[in-house]
């Protein structure tokens, strides 16, 4: 099955040069569709250099910021391939671990595959209550949903095209987390979850979710519980 990485990206110029680099050496990706949600640190300018050396890449920009939701949204309308997965931009997550992810899906097993950061994978030691918190919603989805996920919040996230094509994703920012998971338990989609190694970035190295979007989480996990 032909895989396409989907990378949103902004104001990564620092890290998404390794990245797309580290997700070409794993020799899975079929294709690389970035979108840049208004970059303004020059990372940009960066890719356009790089899709004109490289046909695996393709690039995608939007003229004003409107978060992560909304890359997405415009990346999942690209896909031509069976499958996509999630890769953000800024080092946290490891390609090498997405071939384990295939598994579940190419075994029969699953529609949708959740790398999780608390099955034992290796991590770095860091941002305690941003654990706390993470592990908080993933149990406020369980209750709400009747799921026994152990990672919600996770960015690693890969879809059967069919399934995420199926699914009107109305969040912009990083609500979009509970709100594909909400509507994925809703329709009895087949979820699994593989470990995953995971190296969290500090506040101070570029980190960009706090704590609005926790509460808007929240929000989400509640609204979709009863509403599409």
């Amino acid at each position: 099955m032909d895989l396409t990485f989907l990378v949103p990206v902004f104001n990564e110029r620092a890290t998404v040069e390794q990245i797309l680099r580290n997700v070409e050496d794993t020799g899975l990706a079929h294709r690389i569709i970035i979108v840049d949600d208004a970059s303004t640190d020059g990372t940009r300018e960066l890719l356009q250099g790089m899709v004109g050396n490289n046909p695996l890449l393709e690039l995608h920009l939007h003229n004003h910021n409107q978060g992560k939701g909304a890359a997405l949204r415009t990346g999942f309308a690209k896909v031509e391939t069976d499958l996509v997965l999630v890769q953000d931009a800024d080092l946290e997550y490891d390609p090498r671990d997405v071939a384990n992810m295939l598994l579940p899906i190419e075994e029969g097993k699953a529609d949708v595959v959740y790398g999780s950061r608390f099955l034992g994978g290796p991590r770095r030691s860091t941002m305690f209550w941003h654990m706390v918190a993470n592990n908080l919603l993933t149990l406020m989805t369980n209750v709400l949903y009747n799921s026994i996920l152990t990672d919600m919040e996770t960015g690693y996230k890969l879809f059967r095209r069919e399934v995420i094509q199926s699914i009107v994703i109305r969040s912009d920012r990083f609500d979009f987390e509970p709100e594909i998971t909400a509507k994925l338990l809703k329709k009895k989609v087949r979820i699994f979850e593989v470990p995953i190694s995971f190296n969290p970035r500090e506040y101070s190295e570029g980190k960009k979710i706090g704590l609005r979007d926790a509460f808007a989480a929240v929000w989400a996990l509640l609204k979709y519980r009863f509403m599409d």
